[in-house]
């Protein structure tokens, strides 16, 4: 224990709670100061054994701090509020709108550099992650070149240097520690703090800790004490350090300081193993494997807890090594039959790819290693060196397996006969090998932590430091009353807390180069034997052939790299379907861990993030990481947690029939048949017609496209029954995750609840619950939704079991041999499990008793637009989707083909429309119901369109004919129809949904006040430029205001047109949309305008998509995914609201959506929870709280407003821009105008003011002069300008590829669509002036 003296010396305790502050990573975000650390009196947590240091009680906000302090329970609060106050957990809590997380705009990085000639890349996220993997795997000298070019390069803040030189610091003193290196040969380190930390970087405890720390390690007499004396002067006051254990030639200073105590291990202690007959532990490692080695009818969740963890974490880790060994025992065998190599088994010709690609792997990593020592290198050397850390963090036999496993795995996925293409497969085995590396370094640092000897687990370095100052932890004045903390960068350079440990993922590049190395390998190294009869001689000749082959397909108009498996490959996996599948993949034996951090919960070893998210998507994760950091994501946590505590079965009655359908090979329900007859179309006699040739190759297309997409479907559930087979007998659990907004969804990929009718039907909840007579009535309810008779009323709905009672006999006596009645119902399998439940229920004495397992499902009515009803106050809406109580339940669906019906017929009748005529009795329920579902969600027109034509070739393939009229045209005209009925149905919510649109459109073209600086600092430095190159030498321009430097950028700059300089702006719209929903989780959609890059494999050129967060958004995207996003986020809501309340009753959960579940007994009970939270929300003003979140979240942005140039206004400003003052003026220079007017306006001074008011700009005269006529939506305008630019890239696709346009068709549309609609003046971008408007005028007019 080192301690710094002071005046007075303060203790403190260690690791204190951080409940609001996000000091852990201060560069990230800025928390406002309503929700920063408490004042004095709001005090944590109590000294209660189990939450005092040391022990594994984990609460959501503390985040891996823990607080020991000694307070009551009473006296704890939590933003003044006492705990025994505190609302249960399925309640909202109040939003402070004033107070939402707001992450800083990332800065632009340096551009893009060579890689150098020691092979170190010249992009920042590759060096951040090939530095991590240099430490990773003890490379630390190439650690240091890696250092050297990320500061050459500049672009990353201070703490964010410091993070990387603290990871080498903790490296070398690891290394020093385990005895890897000479402690004579460490200056070095102490040369680099001097030069690059000392000089260049903030002073902070946690960095003098390390350097103490190695003076003590490697240093002796005189050097040691005058380096520990350097380093001790450097400290702050008032400052305690926790080294660890010192060496021994250290005790000099200590002095008679106590002995620190012997630290605890983290070592888990060994768990002890059951002996049991036909299973044992040692055979519970073999994966999906394993569970054929278990007797029939034997249950894991018999075992004990600690038993059941022990095997879910041996099933993620082992799932590898338990396939390699079974390609071993196989080939061995087959060996021993003399059938080796010559073998048709696949298992057996896995082992040896698996021993060729081995070999060929580690081949390549002795090349890589010794391509970094090689001082003259070549292109490929430089290839090698970036990819040496990566490759060496696994081993050769390990990434060979990952490589054959996950490759299998997709082209299965694909199907078999069908190529996939290589970009997917290089980034998914890439991906793959990531994640396998990550669980690989866990597994193996355990074994390595048991045997080390106690004398080194002693020296292990302990470099987390206990640092303890009030002011650094809560920002307060002496008194600890007054100011809160800061969150700039003074506080940035002045906590102690330690930094956090950097982990930086793959980037794109790497997983590019990375995976095609791996795809490389195997490629050259698998061969499969082909067997064929010689033509002439009749005898069968076989020969070796690659596997799989690389070549090229189209699509789209585009060439493409693919990899097709051999045709000979493809037999043998339809006859010998994988059963392999990785651990994420997999159902779990054990419950789920909860959920504490980004990428902690779920699974036990196997790192999972809490929200999907893309590796490039950033924000999403920084913001998710922010909220859980102050307690804002609790609840939603929780409810992930209530969800994957749902135990499931396998359905054993359901699964023997849907076993043998699937044996037989025929057609069973959505099973698809092994051989689908699917007739080819004959081809025309007559070779001389073009266009008779061309429809038959596109029938032709048609029926492959068909047949390969029912072998993809059953390949796909192929997969599903051979996990089914695996657990049939045994109690699973779904981890589950979250989506960015907000909506759950279980990890496992194949089987799940969320899956199509048969995984629906073939799963059923582990524990029962006895019907009662509610129950009864509730099951039968569910078999009347299941077949389809689901508008009926409930009495209705129970009276169809009653009479259908002898088709269910029948279905459970010979489901697939009787009357097969349960294959006409519209979910056929959940139709056959719930025969199967009730007719169990009706041969007791009293069915009441009978105990049920069935999950019993309650359907929101079209739950996107209930929402919209309840947000806009549309009662009649609100009728057609059953929020009103009503005798039997309303049809929307219904009911808007009714007013469809309605307005054709008065088009027919009253205007003689042809196209209505043609339409007339043709509008039923199932030609909206696609398009009236997918409204509220944010389809469009076009594609609404689409699903209208698509409904209409269905019921009516004569439709041309009989009519006239091209369907594209009748569909066109019926789409208008729909949104007109819609808009009359649901006009507030119609309203709303106008308005989020806006709201997204001026988002998305908005400068937020820190990109306004940058812009002022951008042109004030080519101004001071072009001065100096005009002025005398050493003479420097005195600084200017943002007004000065536009007059003087017009005189001395060319920056080009307005139109370029308009355009460059928009480069600049970073500002992603970010809401907070209910439950306090922030939602960032992440559609940005991704950038394409070039990376030469070994393989071929790829062309990547590449985002980061310095990425302009997609305006287009972003607004038209507003609405419907919004309205997912209330929906999942909803769903966890529903989730934590029925878990407090003690129900029985499970959900898909806006489907919940429970056991029939507890239906009546879950529907008073889901209405109970769909009112809690809808209770507060949810559009009124946005409106308050985006005020105060973009209160000082300038967003980019249209201003009709014939309005009034419009003429006006171009009149302006004409004149003396602003003619040559750019777009950059008007807005700071504009900025300095608004600065002016705001000033304390009325002298300034005044003139702010006098000044003249765009802004100031629309102002003046503008109305809701002279401005053009920024919606619309948005969408105005993509349509523009989609017309012009249509001009050049047309003038590339000749005889693929069909202007007919268009011109067709537009037909329709000015029939129903009647046509309207062309918004284009061009005929209009554009201008920035300060948001706080205009944003919520």
């Amino acid at each position: 224990m080192l301690v710094r003296s002071g005046a007075t010396r303060r203790t403190l305790p260690v690791r204190n709670l951080l409940t609001s502050s996000s000091l852990r990573n201060p560069p990230r975000c800025l928390i406002p100061s309503s929700s920063r650390p408490l004042i004095e009196g709001q005090r944590f947590l109590n000294t209660a054994p189990e939450s005092r240091p040391g022990t594994k009680k984990a609460y959501r906000a503390l985040v891996g701090f823990e607080r020991n302090l000694a307070t009551a329970v009473s006296d704890v609060r939590i933003d003044g509020v006492s705990l025994e106050n505190i609302p249960p957990v399925y309640q909202l809590r109040p939003i402070d709108v004033a107070s939402t997380i707001q992450i800083p705009d990332e800065q632009p990085l340096p551009a893009r550099g060579r890689v150098n000639q020691q092979g170190i890349p010249g992009d920042h996220l590759e060096l951040l992650s090939l530095f991590d993997a240099c430490i990773k795997v003890g490379r630390l000298e190439r650690s240091v070149m890696v250092i050297r070019r990320i500061a050459d390069m500049g672009g990353l803040k201070p703490l964010e240097m410091l993070q990387i030189y603290h990871t080498y610091l903790r490296a070398r003193i690891a290394r020093m520690e385990m005895g890897g290196e000479q402690k004579d040969t460490s200056d070095d380190v102490f040369k680099l703090y001097e030069l690059n930390i000392h000089r260049r970087l903030p002073v902070r405890s946690e960095t003098i800790g390390y350097m103490l720390k190695l003076s003590l390690l490697c240093s002796k007499g005189a050097k040691l004490k005058s380096r520990v004396d350097r380093y001790m002067s450097l400290l702050p006051q008032n400052t305690t350090i926790d080294l660890g254990d010192p060496p021994d030639n250290t005790a000099q200073f200590f002095g008679d300081a106590e002995p620190a105590p012997a630290p605890k291990s983290n070592i888990p202690p060994e768990v002890l193993a059951t002996t049991q007959k036909g299973l044992g532990l040692t055979s519970l490692k073999k994966t999906i494997s394993l569970f054929t080695q278990i007797p029939d009818g034997r249950d894991i969740a018999n075992l004990s807890l600690a038993e059941r963890r022990e095997i879910q974490s041996r099933l993620e880790k082992d799932t590898v090594d338990a396939a390699v060994d079974r390609w071993r025992e196989e080939s061995q065998s087959m060996s021993e039959m003399g059938l080796s190599v010559s073998s048709p088994s696949l298992n057996a010709r896995l082992y040896e790819w698996h021993m060729d690609l081995q070999r060929r792997i580690a081949q390549e990593t002795k090349l890589a290693v010794e391509a970094e020592r090689r001082e003259k290198k070549t292109s490929d050397d430089l290839v090698r060196c970036q990819l040496t850390p990566y490759l060496l963090q696994s081993t050769p036999e390990r990434l060979a397996a990952v490589t054959i496993l996950s490759l299998l795995s997709l082209v299965s996925a694909f199907g078999v006969d069908r190529g996939v293409p290589l970009a997917r497969i290089v980034h998914h085995l890439a991906s793959s090998a990531e994640e396998d590396i990550r669980v690989f370094k866990i597994t193996q640092s355990i074994p390595k932590e048991a045997i080390r000897s106690s004398k080194l687990r002693e020296q292990k370095a302990k470099t987390l430091l206990k640092v303890a100052r009030a002011r650094d932890y809560y920002g307060t004045t002496k008194g600890g009353k007054g100011k809160t903390a800061t969150t700039g960068p003074e506080k940035e350079l002045t906590s102690d807390l330690p930094l956090p440990i950097l982990e930086p993922k793959w980037p794109i590049t790497i997983k590019t180069k990375f995976g095609a190395l791996l795809l490389g390998a195997f490629l050259d190294t698998a061969t499969v034997k082909v067997v064929k009869e010689h033509p002439e001689t009749k005898e069968l000749v076989s020969q070796l052939q690659p596997a799989f082959s690389h070549g090229s397909q189209l699509k789209r108009g585009k060439k493409i790299g693919v990899i097709i498996p051999n045709r000979a490959l493809v037999e043998i996996m339809k006859q010998e379907p994988r059963g392999e599948v990785l651990a994420r993949h997999l159902p779990m034996v054990v419950e789920p861990e909860p959920w504490s951090k980004w990428e902690k919960g779920g699974f036990l070893e196997y790192p999972t993030s809490v929200v999907r998210a893309k590796a490039q998507e950033k924000d999403q994760q920084i913001y998710i990481e922010a909220a859980i950091e102050r307690g804002d994501m609790e609840q939603m946590m929780k409810g992930l947690d209530v969800l994957g505590k749902t135990a499931w079965r396998i359905n054993r009655n359901v699964f023997n029939v849907m076993l043998e359908a699937w044996n037989s090979g025929q057609e069973v329900a959505n099973i698809p048949p092994v051989n689908p007859d699917i007739p080819m179309p004959p081809e025309p006699e007559s070779v001389d017609d073009p266009v008779a040739r061309r429809v038959w190759l596109k029938a032709v297309k048609a029926v492959e496209n068909e047949k390969g997409g029912l072998h993809s479907q059953r390949c796909f559930m192929n997969f599903q029954m051979e996990i089914a087979r695996a657990f049939r007998d045994q109690t699973f659990y779904f981890p589950h995750n979250l989506d960015f907004r907000g909506r759950a969804y279980p990890v496992p990929t194949y089987l799940n609840h969320m899956g199509a009718d048969h995984m629906r039907g073939l799963l059923w909840f582990a524990e029962g619950k006895k019907l009662g007579a509610k129950g009864l009535r509730w099951l039968k309810i569910h078999l009347a939704n299941v077949y389809g008779f689901d508008k009926a009323s409930l009495s209705e709905r129970e009276e169809f079991g009653d009479k259908n009672r002898d088709n269910i006999l029948d279905t459970v006596r010979d489901p697939l041999g009787g009357s097969r009645w349960w294959l006409e119902a519209e979910d056929p399998w959940q139709c056959l499990a719930t025969c199967f439940e009730l007719a169990a229920a009706l041969e007791l004495p009293d069915p009441t008793e009978f105990v049920s397992h069935l999950p019993v499902h309650q359907d929101g009515t079209c739950n996107g637009l209930q929402h919209y009803a309840a947000l806009g106050g549309d009662t009649w809406g609100a009728e057609q989707v059953n929020l009103i109580p009503g005798e039997r339940p309303a049809d929307v669906y219904s009911a808007v083909a009714n007013i469809v019906t309605e307005s054709i017929d008065k088009d027919a009748n009253e205007h003689k429309l042809d196209l209505a005529i043609a339409l007339q009795g043709k509008i039923v329920r199932k030609v909206v119901k696609q398009t009236v579902m997918t409204n509220v969600y944010g389809v469009t027109r076009s594609g609404a369109k689409k699903q209208i034509l698509k409904q209409l070739d269905a019921l009516y393939p004569t439709l041309e004919a009989d009519t006239g009229f091209e369907p594209i045209v009748l569909a066109s005209y019926c789409t208008a129809k729909v949104f007109d009925a819609l808009s009359t149905m649901f006009k507030g919510a119609h309203d709303i949904q106008t308005w989020l649109g806006e709201i997204g459109g001026r988002v998305c073209q908005s400068l937020s006040q820190e990109q306004l600086r940058r812009i002022a600092q951008e042109e004030e430095d080519a101004v001071e430029a072009a001065a100096l190159r005009n002025s005398p030498v050493g003479k420097r321009a005195p600084r200017r205001s943002p007004a000065q430097i536009a007059i003087e950028g017009k005189k001395k700059l060319t920056l080009g047109k307005d139109a370029s300089s308009l355009d460059d702006l928009k480069e600049k719209f970073l500002s992603t949309l970010v809401w907070t929903t209910p439950l306090r989780m922030p939602v960032v959609q992440p559609y940005r305008s991704s950038t394409s890059r070039v990376v030469a494999t070994c393989l071929q050129h790829l062309t990547l998509m590449d985002t980061t967060r310095s990425d302009p958004v997609n305006r287009r995207k972003q607004l038209q995914a507003f609405p419907p996003n919004f309205i997912h986020s209330l929906d999942a809501t909803h769903m966890m609201l529903s989730a934590l309340e029925s878990h407090d009753r003690g129900l029985t959960f499970a959900a898909v959506h806006d489907s919940f579940w429970t056991h029939a007994t507890d239906v009546d009970t879950m529907g008073h929870v889901i209405r109970d939270s769909f009112i809690r929300i809808h209770e507060e003003n949810v559009i009124g709280r946005l409106k308050r979140e985006f005020e105060a979240r973009f209160r000082d942005s300038m967003y980019l407003a249209t201003v009709i140039k014939t309005s009034p206004a419009g003429k006006t400003i171009e009149s302006w821009r004409k004149g003396k003052y602003a003619s040559g003026m750019t777009a950059r220079q008007e807005l700071l105008l504009e900025v300095e007017r608004l600065r002016l306006l705001k000033s304390e001074h009325l002298s300034e003011r005044i003139k702010g008011e006098e000044m003249v700009t765009p802004a100031s005269i629309l102002e003046s002069l503008g109305s809701s006529d002279a401005i053009i939506g920024a919606a619309e305008a948005v969408e105005a300008e993509a349509e523009e630019n989609d017309a012009e890239a249509a001009k050049t696709s047309k003038a590339d590829v000749d005889g693929e346009a069909e202007p007919a068709e268009d011109e067709a549309v537009e037909m329709g669509e000015q029939q129903a609609e009647g046509s309207g003046e062309e918004l284009s971008t061009k005929f209009n002036t554009s201008l920035f408007a300060p948001r706080n005028k205009y944003f919520f007019s």
